[in-house]
């Protein structure tokens, strides 16, 4: 039997990245060929196996057919006499379409590292129509590698699967699998745009998808469209290595906007509570993580108030922090505000543009965290008082030291 090295692992050394994990096709082998050689078997649809020491996947080469619609509609076989090309050829882009042997020798029979050089995003065969989960792996892989374009070909192909129904059959699980990598890629934009092109994007996130072409007052969005404020918001949160919570509330933030009355528009007043029942409309039907579900309510709920908090008093402040449980959950506070951030910097030319009111909030919670509110408590209980009353001394407390607190100066602040 011969191993092969294949996909990723070979895609990204000819690319010059750090190949992180690396995946093995063995051709000449049946699974008591592999169990011999010291292999553990663990693939449960098809032969793959763990080596005996680096535990890495080595997978039986294999040919597959479609039977059903739907990613796990597939049956297939593997035996010794399936070959390398056999088994890369059901792969579903060129530059995943090679493998390399112990020596070094790249095989590469459908043009992978042309397309590197090109940089294309193309589909091997017409096999890629069959599994509705490569269109969300090719949009994923534009956003990892932005500077690829999408072949004509393929991008025709994959608006004829959308077109067929073949995307509808996507399992929830596997949509926020592939989504959510996608989301924490170099450009997450790029994702977003290559399924809007294909029709993808109103399929599986038609709250998203509506975005698109919705005006907005040109004095606080000079890029004016709201699909394209979505798009730069998500790469301000790339640029910031903002973490997937972050991102996926920047998805959502803005959903209530595609539901504005025509009659108010460009502006959107109320857009907020607009959104919120679309934010949980997307993550059951994705079935979100909760903690991105969370923050993603939360900052829908409350990313206007904090643009405009600096205008705030120190009661509308408290009530702020209130609202968002900053006491209890002061991570999640602050993601809240990184994912404003975001937003007030996924703006046409405001991209650098200074936002005080994450570092002053920051600074606020900051010195409220470390009041001595036990203290405070036992005085209220000295003086008889019981129930609401000791939380009424505990916000006074909280609001007399947010009081005290004097502003940052703009200095501070990086303005």
């Amino acid at each position: 039997m011969n191993y092969f090295l294949v996909g990723g692992a070979v895609r990204d050394a000819l690319l010059g990245l750090p190949v992180k994990d690396r995946d093995w096709v063995v051709v000449g082998a049946d699974p008591a060929a592999m169990e011999k050689a010291g292999f553990t078997a663990v693939g449960r649809d098809f032969p793959v196996f763990l080596h005996p020491h680096t535990h890495e996947e080595y997978a039986l080469a294999r040919t597959e057919r479609k039977t059903a619609p739907g990613y796990h509609g597939f049956a297939f076989h593997a035996s010794p006499e399936v070959t390398l090309e056999q088994d890369l050829a059901r792969r579903d882009l060129t530059i995943n379409a090679m493998a390399q042997d112990a020596q070094g020798k790249i095989t590469d029979p459908y043009g992978g590292q042309a397309d590197l050089r090109a940089g294309v995003l193309r589909h091997v065969s017409g096999a890629f129509a069959e599994d509705p989960v490569r269109i969300l792996r090719l949009a994923r892989f534009a956003a990892r590698f932005p500077h690829f374009t999408v072949a004509p070909e393929t991008q025709a192909l994959m608006r004829q699967m959308v077109a067929s129904g073949e995307v509808d059959a996507l399992v929830a699980e596997r949509v926020w699998q592939e989504l959510s990598r996608g989301l924490m890629e170099k450009q997450p934009s790029r994702m977003l745009a290559v399924l809007r092109d294909c029709g993808a994007l109103a399929r599986l996130a038609p709250e998203v998808d509506r975005l698109f072409g919705v005006p907005q007052t040109a004095s606080h969005h000079p890029e004016v469209d709201t699909g394209v404020h979505l798009l730069m918001v998500l790469d301000q949160c790339a640029q910031q290595a903002a973490p997937l919570t972050v991102r996926f509330a920047s998805l959502c933030h803005d959903l209530g906007k595609g539901l504005t009355p025509a009659d108010i528009l460009p502006r959107h007043i109320g857009h907020e509570g607009r959104g919120l029942p679309l934010v949980k409309q997307l993550s059951e039907r994705w079935r979100v993580p909760t903690d991105c579900r969370e923050l993603a309510e939360l900052v829908t709920r409350e990313h206007t108030h904090v643009h405009q908090s600096q205008g705030f008093g120190p009661e509308a402040r408290l009530r702020l922090l209130d609202r968002c449980d900053a006491w209890r959950r002061p991570e999640r506070f602050e993601q809240m505000l990184w994912a404003c951030e975001c937003d007030a910097r996924g703006r046409l030319g405001l991209e650098h543009k200074p936002y005080p009111q994450r570092l002053q909030f920051q600074h606020e919670l900051r010195a409220l965290l470390t009041l001595d509110l036990a203290s405070v408590s036992a005085a209220a209980l000295a003086e008889g008082k019981r129930g609401p009353a000791i939380g009424q001394a505990v916000q006074a407390a909280r609001l007399a030291a947010l009081q005290a607190l004097p502003r940052l100066d703009e200095s501070s602040q990086g303005v």
